[in-house]
This record gives structure tokens, sequence and C-alpha cells, in this order.
């Protein structure tokens, strides 16, 4: 686990109440495991490394009640990417399996493995067959990536050893190869606590972040990338992100829908505008409504927040993705990897200079 310190730490002003772990398993009952894979240096040699990739495993229920779906959404900003699975999403409205982010090539290994560990572990809805959502972003200037290093057994390791409390960030699963505005990056979580009518809800945002040009790096409104040019690996606007947003406030899968739709709004307040080279995929759900989505026939009843209640939910949405990814970048380290190339670490000194000198801390 990383050593360095999330954006709270070091005192930027995010807005908003976090929950206790400031990450998407303040959610009651979601559990996050990864396997991160990292060995050789030096020249790339496709098949050998160097390898810098991994595996995350989200379990919306956890491992116990992993055969219960949840009211989901999905959305995508913009389509160069992969998230499997979110046709039939779309159709039901229901997230029925774990979530597996990993690289590119490596999006369609994690789908089937995740196949064999729900047949592995006798997890099932009530029917014969599943369609897990596996998703993607690319890793290749850090990583083997036509390698293929990334198996089936990895990806069962991470959905076994997915557990609650603190999530590992940087650069770590999933996320160990990937940058974020030419700085190096990876995954990230923040979670916000808000209150609707008398109750309480948790909020909580993951993303594998690996998008965006230094030049419109943006935190809290200073423009920081502008003065921080030195070290750029890319030097130009590529890759993608995921996102996934947990709740367990009571909504119904269109309401979801929504929520998927104000992650945008939290990426840009980093910068980015949704590049055309950019896979930008979101999927959101609820744990609300075990019993009645555990039903398969009959009449369930399912309870849900009005529209007119759903505000607070789409400014914790924001406001989660936009220091979920933040925290991506400081909590991430600078990594070589094949042919040499070297994804610097945002430096925290000047990050915070420059957050002084704009009289935002």
């Amino acid at each position: 686990m990383s050593k360095r310190k999330r954006g709270r730490e070091l005192g930027l002003p995010f807005p908003g109440t976090p929950g206790q772990w400031n990450a998407i398993t303040d959610v009651p009952g979601v559990e996050v495991g990864q396997v991160t894979l990292i060995s050789g240096e030096g020249p790339l040699k496709v098949g050998h490394g160097p390898v810098r990739t991994g595996v995350t495993a989200i379990l919306p229920r956890g491992r116990a009640k992993a055969h219960v779906p949840c009211a989901a959404g999905y959305y995508a900003l913009n389509g160069n990417g992969e998230m499997t699975g979110v046709v039939w999403i779309e159709e039901c409205g229901e997230l029925q399996t774990p979530i597996t982010i990993t690289n590119t090539h490596s999006c369609g290994v994690t789908r089937d493995a995740t196949i064999r560990w729900l047949v592995t572990q006798g997890v099932g809805t009530g029917q014969d067959w599943g369609l897990p959502v596996a998703a993607e972003t690319y890793d290749g200037d850090l990583n083997d990536i036509n390698g293929f290093h990334v198996t089936a057994e990895h990806t069962m390791a991470a959905l076994d050893s997915a557990i609650s409390g603190p999530v590992a960030m940087g650069s770590v699963g999933g996320g160990t190869g990937m940058l974020t505005y030419d700085f190096k990056a990876g995954n990230g979580s923040a979670s916000r606590v808000v209150e609707i009518s008398g109750q309480r809800y948790t909020l909580g945002v993951f993303v594998q972040s690996n998008f965006g040009r230094r030049e419109d790096f943006t935190v809290l409104g200073v423009p920081v990338g502008r003065h921080l040019p030195e070290g750029k690996l890319r030097g130009k606007e590529q890759g993608s992100v995921i996102a996934i947003v947990a709740t367990d406030a009571p909504l119904m899968a269109h309401q979801l829908k929504r929520l998927a739709r104000r992650v945008p709004l939290g990426l840009a307040r980093t910068g980015t505008v949704g590049n055309n080279s950019s896979g930008d995929i979101f999927l959101a759900f609820s744990t609300a409504n075990e019993q009645a989505l555990s039903q398969r026939s009959g009449v369930a009843r399912m309870e849900t927040l009005g529209n007119a209640d759903i505000d607070k939910l789409f400014l914790a949405t924001v406001e989660a993705t936009e220091e979920a990814v933040i925290d991506a970048m400081l909590m991430a380290e600078t990594m070589v990897g094949r042919d040499g190339n070297t994804a610097v670490a945002l430096p925290a000194d000047a990050l915070l200079q420059l957050m002084r000198n704009y009289q935002r801390i």
C-alpha cells in the first residue's frame, strides 16, 4: 500500500462529508479485492514483460449476498472503451454479478473468470447463466499489454480477497499501469454521507483513472496542470476512466442512470472534456431493496426516493468523483515500465504550494 497521503490528509478542502473510510466500501455490504502484477524491467519483450497491470473486483453486496441483484443504471460519456454486461442492465435494470476492472486486453479474461468464480462458489440468481460486468482502461504505456498476463486465477483471487474497510489506491489492481493528466495514477475512491427526509444515506465512488492532458488538470478550481509541465510520458489526451457509483439509498434503475450521468460533472471539475480517444463509462447501483430484488417472480414491492429528493445524491456523486480522481493521483508513486517509460508521481509539495498561491488552502 502506498505511503503517500490522500488529499484530505494533505489539507485539500474537498467539500462534503465523507464516510468512515472515504471509499466505496462505506456503503454497507460493498467489498473490494485487488491483485497487482508488477515484474520485470527494461525493453519490452511481448509475453515476458515488463508487467505493470492487475485486476480489481467489486462485490456490490459482498460475498455472502453475491446472489442478490442490485438495481442499476449505466451511462457512457464517450464510448472508446468497454464495459460488458450493460446491455442486459439497460434491459432489466439490475446488476446481477460482481464487477471486475482491468487492462484493455484482459477484459474478456476477467469477464469469463467471473462466471467461473460464480459457478465455483455456487452463486446463482435463479437462472442458469450470467452476463458479468467487466470494464477496462489502457495500460500499454507501462505494461506488456499484449502479453496477456492477467489470468482467470488472478481474477478469482481478486474476487476471493474482496473485503470491506479501507481501499488501497494508486498503482494497485487494475489501476497499476494507469496515468491521469500525464501523472502516475490508477485507482481512487471517495464517499459522501447525506441526509434526506430525516434518513442518512451513503454514496461511494470508485474510479480506475487513466485520462487527461496535463494542461487541463485542475484541483478545486486551480489550474495546476499548466504550472507543472515537466515529466510528461504521453504528452496528449489519451486513455479512459471507469467509475462505479454505489449507494444504499433506495433508487430505481432510471434514477441510478441519472446518478451515472453526474459522474462527468465530477470529472469535468478536474479538467477533462471527454476527448475522442477516451472511454468514459460509468455504472451506478443501489444496495437497497434486497428482499424485493431477491424475489424472481410474483409481485415485488420496492421503496424509492422521490425524484425531488435526489439532488443531494447528485451532488454527492459529483464531489466524490472529483475527490476519487485526485486521490488516485496523489496515492500513486512514480513508476518505470516497459522500455524505461516513466510515469512521474504528482508532486504533492508543489501541488500544495500552488493551492496556497491561489489562496485555496
